[in-house]
């Protein structure tokens, strides 16, 4: 054996422990709590790269929208400078017109550039995620996105310098382009969730799960609060500058702690030109996945999952439309600035996370209602709100919409629960992908609409895009609803089937039991009839007085046993039936009868 094929077998068997190491169960219940902490510290992976990608992203956010509403002002509409410090400064009482200009401009582009920013990571997602799974390569898949947002905080900083030397549509390509060529959230989260997959049990993954859900829903809120206050304080510059500094350490921490989990059957790429290439764009893996959707099974699975799939774009696209027009809207109708919408936004994710708590922990939980009854309390609290948000005059009244909205956050978890009881377990992979590809187009068609509604209707309407994401979730309700009876029907079904079996076999045991004791000349009575094995004594009296006390004791044990619900019959030997000796009621003394059949 060459030296090179005995390093390759001590791999295999190092990695083959490894995982044999992590396959066994672990006992959170029974730690100290000291025992607690080292085993949380030592198993921290991903968490405090989630971090640092994630608040930086949303840091940077509010400052680019300024920055772009900063430069349709003074660069492509070329409005005067007092003008745009005016808007700059919310006083647009004389500027109504201006403001409406600037903000029709940006969101025209916002068309484009999240058309960018949606199309390109979804089809990419679809090869990242097939060749991932083949060769066990997770890091890359968190690592890029990392790289694209550093260089998009790059870009923009080099646009705030030539300030107006570049005009606003170059901002708005270098948003949307880096993100969109390395895969941008969807990447980043895949590659997370896979990581989680390969490296934790089973007993501890859901925790880890939560505990990466918790770092993101935390780390939004987080970024929104701070994103208007530094603005205010260090402008682009600082901001840009920070969201840097963080994405470089997480950067540096996903390469150097994060280590690639082992994969004893990775493939071998061919000798050929532009082999990586190839099998990257291998169509033939794709294949598999859509096929998942179209395929049929019980329960009319091909219709449920096709059915998830469009409560998954209607769902998440107002998220991602409301998102691109949010803060334009609050600025044109309250006259808001960075700081009120970032403690607005803060708000609104706190009641969010809230509402989502308590629906998965009483609705779910505690109550256990069915995941289809509380995605339609999501999807109805989604409805009402939107035409809180979008008919409100003040400020109070925008706040009191997320309050109605305090539900909303479940709608996607009874989604995934439903889908995740539809599929076995092999293919939950294949049908998760298939729900991010829906997820990561959303962006592409909701973002144009809303920014095309909210520019058509600022002059009359500027909250009608809230009530087209309002109309728009109706048919998740329906959905929802027609699960929840389909649900009800099935389970009716299946009770019905369940009870006919039992009914069949309880059948054929009486009735093998009945023909056997017809063929011994012993009555079918009540108890043999229930099922229910005759006591010795009950059958010595009832034998004696069929046959003058003789009891044949080989017969003894005819009934059923209640506890397996089977035949219980001990048949006699082939040549002879050994009769115990009994005395009958005259006293005679019968001697044991040997029989001989032949």
């Amino acid at each position: 054996m060459s030296e090179a094929q005995e390093a390759k077998k001590m791999a295999e068997k190092k990695a083959s422990k490894e995982m044999e190491a992590n396959s066994q169960p672990v006992n959170i219940d029974g730690m100290t709590w000291r025992d607690r902490y080292n085993f949380f510290v030592e198993n921290i992976t991903v968490e405090p790269m989630l971090a640092c990608y994630v608040v930086p992203s949303v840091l940077a956010s509010l400052a680019t929208q300024n920055l772009n509403l900063e430069k349709a002002c003074r660069v492509n509409l070329r409005y005067p400078s007092e003008v745009c410090d005016a808007l700059t400064a919310r006083r647009t009482e004389n500027y109504a017109v201006e403001e409406r200009e600037v903000q029709q401009l940006v969101a025209n582009m916002g068309v484009w550039k999240t058309m960018l920013q949606s199309a390109l990571p979804a089809f990419l997602i679809m090869f990242i995620g097939s060749w991932s799974d083949r060769w066990g390569k997770r890091k890359p898949c968190m690592l890029f996105p990392i790289v694209g947002e550093f260089m998009t905080v790059v870009g923009l900083m080099i646009c705030t310098y030539f300030f107006y030397e570049l005009p606003m549509e170059v901002s708005g390509l270098i948003e949307g382009f880096f993100p969109a060529i390395t895969g941008g959230w969807f990447t980043m989260f895949m590659g997370i969730f896979s990581y989680i997959g390969d490296v934790t049990t089973l007993d501890v993954r859901t925790l880890r799960i939560g505990i990466v859900n918790v770092f993101c829903s935390l780390g939004i809120p987080i970024g929104l609060a701070l994103s208007g206050i530094l603005y205010k304080k260090i402008g682009f510059y600082g901001v840009f500058s920070v969201s840097a500094i963080m994405y470089i350490i997480a950067f540096y921490y996903g390469y150097k702690s994060i280590k690639e989990p082992k994969k004893l059957d990775k493939p071998t790429l061919p000798d050929q030109p532009c082999a990586f290439i190839r099998d990257f764009f291998n169509v033939r893996h794709l294949l598999d996945t859509f096929r998942v959707a179209f395929k049929k099974g019980e329960s009319k699975r091909k219709k449920k999952v096709m059915l998830l799939m469009l409560v998954v774009m209607v769902v998440i696209g107002p998220m991602h439309g409301e998102m691109s027009v949010g803060y334009l809207f609050t600025r044109y109708r309250f006259n808001w600035d960075e700081v009120d919408f970032s403690i607005f936004s803060t708000y609104s994710m706190v009641t969010n996370l809230i509402g989502t708590s308590f629906s998965v922990g009483v609705f779910s939980h505690v109550l256990k209602f069915d995941d289809a009854i509380i995605g339609i309390y999501s999807s109805l609290s989604k409805i009402l709100s939107s035409f809180v948000y979008g008919f409100a005059t003040t400020s109070l009244v925008f706040y009191l919409g997320s309050l109605v909205e305090i539900l909303n956050g479940t709608s996607f978890i009874a989604m995934r629960s439903i889908a995740s009881k539809l599929v076995p377990t092999d293919e939950l992979g294949k049908v998760n992908s298939l729900f991010g590809v829906c997820e990561a187009l959303m962006p592409l068609l909701y973002g144009p609409m809303y920014n095309a509604t909210y520019s058509a209707t600022i002059h009359f309407m500027p909250g009608a895009f809230y009530i087209l994401g309002g109309i728009l979730t109706v048919p998740a309700v329906i959905i929802f609803a027609w699960m929840y009876l389909q649900s009800r029907r099935e389970s009716k079904e299946n009770t019905k089937v369940h009870m006919e079996k039992r009914t069949s076999v309880v059948a054929d045991v009486i009735l093998n039991a009945g023909t056997k004791e017809t063929q011994m000349n012993i009555p079918i009575t009540t108890p043999m009839l229930n099922g229910i094995r005759k006591s010795p004594s009950q059958e010595d009296t009832q034998i004696k007085e069929m046959q003058n006390g003789i009891v044949n004791q080989a017969f003894e044990d005819i009934g059923t046993d209640v506890s397996t619900g089977e035949d219980t019959i001990q048949k006699p030997s082939q040549n002879t039936i050994v009769v115990n000796e009994k005395v009958d009621k005259k006293g005679l003394n019968n001697s044991a009868y040997i029989h001989d059949e032949k």
